[in-house]
């Protein structure tokens, strides 16, 4: 039987030296893996406006502004700058909506064990040297749970949503691939 184990061997040689000089190349002919930064490389500064809150709860803006300020400074290549005037680009926005919603009611009462905060914003960049909109009126939405039953309440789930919006943000920021 030798012609049985022949025809094996020049099928298992057809498919897998295809795939070993596949994994030999890597990803590298296909447009593959690469050091370089994520974010736009034209720009050093950015001018992070404060948010406007359209929303009917206050202060969310603040908490956002601040996450958004920090999320930028730690985890992008550009320097936060105060003056508008000296930024390569600037970063503004509205918060359009907050609210909550019931997601678990106790039985026996009906009292809300736990609740979800919704914050959507509209975010805007724009580079400054070309006039050019990086980021165009786009809606991101982050939400957070919160139970009073575990000691939270509404502002700590806005600041942990307002914190998940801010990282949605700067991932919005990173070159389309």
């Amino acid at each position: 039987m030798p012609g049985k184990s022949d025809k094996v061997l020049r099928y298992a040689a057809a498919v897998i030296c295809p795939l070993l000089a596949a994994g030999l190349a890597g990803c590298r002919g296909l447009g593959g893996y690469s050091n370089e930064t994520l974010f736009p490389d034209d720009i050093q500064t950015i001018c992070i406006e404060m948010f406007d809150n359209r929303s009917f709860r206050r202060d969310v803006e603040y908490t956002l502004s601040d996450a958004l300020v920090k999320r930028v400074a730690a985890q992008t290549p550009y320097r936060i700058v105060s003056d508008k005037d000296r930024a390569d680009s600037v970063m503004s926005g509205q918060i359009v909506s907050m609210g909550e919603s019931i997601l678990t009611v106790e039985r026996e009462i009906g009292r809300p064990m736990e609740m979800e905060v919704i914050v959507k914003a509209v975010v805007n960049w724009k580079n400054l040297q070309t006039g050019r909109l990086m980021i165009n009126n786009e809606t991101v939405t982050a939400t957070a749970t919160y139970s009073e039953l575990l000691g939270q309440d509404f502002s700590y789930a806005s600041a942990v949503a307002a914190n998940k919006l801010a990282r949605k943000i700067v991932e919005r920021m990173e070159n389309k691939w």
